[in-house]
């Protein structure tokens, strides 16, 4: 068996190669290594390659000492290749989800379920802080409390979106801004974490949905999948239009999904008082915070970094088919061409993408 594999190796901005690399090995007796079948590219994948979240960057040369020549990606579904002497839940030739959160299951942090923060060496690490899955094989810390089974049935597409995208945008998100029955919501952003946050943010039946965005054919998917109104902010002042929407009140929830400054400024010019700010996207620079408006408003104002710990919760859903997560999958190739699929993700708006899907078999 090779001793070498393919990957996409990181070596700067906007510089990422398809280069020939060691396969990983067990490390650690709760290790697993896995064969992947399918992968898809993070938005925080491409912000990393074009060199948006420098801090990222920084942050991993601080506690590891490199990040030229990282493996990026940290979602997929694969076939466990082999496990460490630890691991009990899982074994050679189970068909897994990967999360994108690797997390021990005892420090302090993971106690509090917030195990994006886990204290052993966990947390979201894979495709940061070692290498992640976009490659032929991965390796997995702590394995039995971060990999899930696939069920038989389901849509291997959908599987993969349970790795970072759906619990990220339910999490972060929909559980993040306290959507309620009846209430009224503004999406800042419909690319895949947006149209994430849109699809959970339904559980919770919340009256109108209000999906902003510049790119009429996103919106217009945005509008199939359960928005009550949509507004194109490259074509209409958003502000303005989502308090006419709300007769001058404003939302009880805005989520930004963007990372951006003009999405989060959308975001505290229309949430009402005693409403919710949910920042999801992840930002690059710094942004205006006009805490001399917001004060007043008694606001709830969150940020975070996905937990996992409504994954399962999610996966079920996705086995009951009432989650339509198929539809963002727009775009496929093969592995061999997983270079291109990076330049159209890049260039989603101009190729019409929501979720580009890399598929080995």
């Amino acid at each position: 068996m090779s001793k070498t594999m393919k990957a996409m190796v990181y070596h700067g901005a906007n510089d990422i190669r398809f280069e020939e690399r060691p396969r990983p090995e067990i490390l650690q007796p709760t290790d697993a290594v896995i064969r992947l079948t399918k992968t898809t590219i993070c938005g925080t994948d491409l912000g990393i390659w074009k060199g948006k979240n420098p801090e990222i960057q920084d942050t991993a040369v601080a506690k590891t000492g490199l990040f030229d020549g990282r493996i990026l990606g940290h979602e997929g579904i694969g076939i466990v290749e082999e496990v460490g002497s630890a691991v009990k839940n899982f074994k050679k030739g189970d068909k897994v989800i990967i999360s994108c959160v690797s997390r021990c299951g005892t420090c302090e942090n993971c106690q509090k379920q917030l195990y994006a923060h886990c204290q052993n060496e966990g947390g979201w690490i894979m495709g940061y802080m070692i290498d992640g899955t976009h490659a032929e094989y991965v390796r997995t810390p702590f394995a039995d409390t971060s990999l899930y089974l696939l069920p038989e049935g389901l849509n291997e597409e959908v599987a993969v979106f349970l790795s970072d995208v759906l619990p990220t945008s339910h999490e972060i998100g929909v559980q993040y801004g306290n959507v309620k029955p009846g209430d009224t919501i503004a999406i800042v952003g419909t690319g895949p974490i947006g149209m994430g946050c849109l699809l959970t943010a339904q559980f919770y039946s919340p009256a109108q949905i209000i999906a902003v965005d510049m790119d009429d054919n996103r919106l217009a998917m945005a509008k199939e999948l359960g928005a009550t109104h949509t507004i194109n902010s490259a074509k209409e002042d958003a502000v303005q239009r989502i308090l006419e929407i709300t007769g001058g009140r404003g939302v009880d929830c805005a989520m930004e999904a963007v990372g951006v400054e003009a999405t989060w400024d959308i975001c505290q010019n229309v949430v009402k008082e005693g409403g919710h700010i949910a920042n999801v996207g992840v930002h690059g620079k710094s942004v205006n915070f006009e805490l001399n408006k917001l004060w007043i408003k008694n606001l709830t104002i969150t940020t975070g970094l996905v937990n996992t710990n409504t994954t399962g919760m999610l996966l079920k859903t996705c086995c009951s088919g009432k989650l339509p997560l198929e539809k963002l999958a727009t775009h496929h190739f093969k592995f061999s061409e997983f270079e291109k699929a990076y330049d159209v993700f890049k260039h989603a708006s101009d190729e019409n993408a929501m979720k580009v899907m890399i598929n080995y078999e």
